[in-house]
């Protein structure tokens, strides 16, 4: 395959600007290996939610080249950006679920816009992702009845529905409480060797980012000051790094 040839890695930015009313991505440079998971992490505000709107094509660099699915998208029309988004799901924080819907009906839609899909065994394949997630006995529950967690949970069953190669988390474990952030985690992490999906996390849960991250993106003022493995990161002599890391340990032992 040409594209595979030509760009190696699923996802890659090569020097990526992005200005709104001040610089929010700079020189930005990092790339994803098929199958591999990749945490981005940063305080609030450093360009990390803006950098998934890029990979799924929702905004356009001001300079620099974005590729993903080993294809170069940065001058990709929206009827080329919709094929790619077939391959690359992303679970939004809100969960975005049809709140009229029930959570197997919500599984249903994304099903139902394969062009594979096949209504002889939809229950099957709900039934089966419902229980890959550990949500079976919610199927006819809707989303107000759930807890955030809950919510994220069903949001990841319905991203897998359309059997993508790449799935985005953002925040996955914001706002949930920890025994559920550390199930959210587990399910993240199963997921990654039964299906070795390529994935990106943005997060600022960092034992999530130990969990289920090969390598990290750490960003600052839009600037990538430490990139590469997760157990070399705490070696990192860059001061926002050690001072980001040394404000977990202190909450930790709070």
């Amino acid at each position: 395959m040409a594209g595979t040839e030509q760009y190696p890695h699923y996802i890659e930015f090569r020097h990526v600007y992005k200005t709104f009313d001040h610089p929010v991505l700079v020189d930005c440079s990092f790339h994803v290996a098929p199958g591999e998971t990749v945490a981005i992490i940063g305080r609030s505000g450093v360009g990390k939610s803006v950098t998934l709107a890029h990979i799924m094509g929702f905004l356009k660099p001001d300079r620099g080249r974005i590729i993903v699915g080993h294809r170069d998208i940065t001058d990709f029309s929206e009827p080329e950006l919709r094929q790619v988004r077939k391959k690359v799901t992303m679970v939004f924080q809100s969960g975005a679920l049809f709140d009229s819907l029930n959570v197997g009906e919500n599984i249903l839609f994304s099903l139902e816009l394969r062009e594979d899909y096949n209504a002889s065994n939809k229950d099957e394949i709900v039934n089966g992702l419902l229980g890959m997630v550990d949500l079976l006995e919610y199927r006819d529950s809707y989303p107000s009845d759930l807890s955030t967690g809950y919510r994220r949970a069903v949001a990841i069953a319905r991203a897998l529905a359309a059997e993508p190669e790449c799935i985005l988390y953002d925040e996955p474990t914001t706002m949930v409480d920890p025994i559920m952030s550390d199930h959210l985690g587990n399910l993240m992490l199963r997921l990654k060797h039964q299906l070795r999906l390529t994935a990106v996390v943005v997060t600022h849960d960092l034992d999530l980012m130990r969990k289920v991250a090969d390598r990290v993106v750490f960003l600052f003022d839009g600037k990538v000051i430490y990139f590469g493995p997760v157990q070399e990161m705490e070696k990192s002599d860059h001061p926002h790094v050690q001072e980001f890391l040394a404000m977990d340990r202190v909450e930790l032992s709070g």
